[in-house]
């Protein structure tokens, strides 16, 4: 996993949005792992470096977007995977392009299912979640609530 591009030491305005981590995933078996870690030492650096709040549910529901998200490019895409992390506002942007251009679509909910569930979770703690299909592939963003909700809700947003 090699960075393309980052925002520079102690890099980026939070509030042009300018803060942010690119990075290209080569696919190989441990890459999930270290987008996670990735997606760690970000909001970390974005609590030291900037000052910004972030909570515990963010760190937990970001890892898990990410984990998801990659691991649904790798299993479904050829080639390789970007990753961007990025601040806007009060939120963390997570967003993931992989070559294949078939948009995800969530499944009907099942309990008998065995797995796939992994678009479901997604969207479930996400404040947005979007897919745009590219001139190659496809980008989907979701957008995690950095501070817990103060009305308690575990996703940061109000339910459906």
């Amino acid at each position: 996993m090699d960075p393309v591009e980052s925002a520079p030491e102690g890099g980026g305005d939070v509030m042009s949005g300018a803060v942010q981590d690119i990075v290209a995933l080569d696919g190989d078996s441990s890459c999930i792992a270290q987008a996670r870690h990735r997606a760690v030492d970000f909001l970390t650096r974005v609590q030291t470096e900037h000052g910004l709040p972030v909570s515990q549910r963010a760190m937990d529901f970001t890892q898990l977007v990410v984990s998801e998200l990659v691991t649904n490019a790798r299993k479904y895409a050829p080639g390789p995977v970007m990753m961007e992390l990025r601040i806007n506002g009060d939120l963390v942007e997570v967003v993931v392009w992989d070559s294949d251009p078939a948009l995800p679509v969530a499944r009907a909910a099942d309990a008998g299912r065995v797995g796939q569930h992994g678009l479901e979770i997604v969207m479930a703690v996400c404040q947005g979640f979007e897919v745009q299909r590219e001139p190659v592939g496809k980008r989907i963003t979701a957008r995690i609530a950095l501070l817990d909700d103060p009305g308690g809700m575990p996703s940061g947003r109000p339910p459906l």
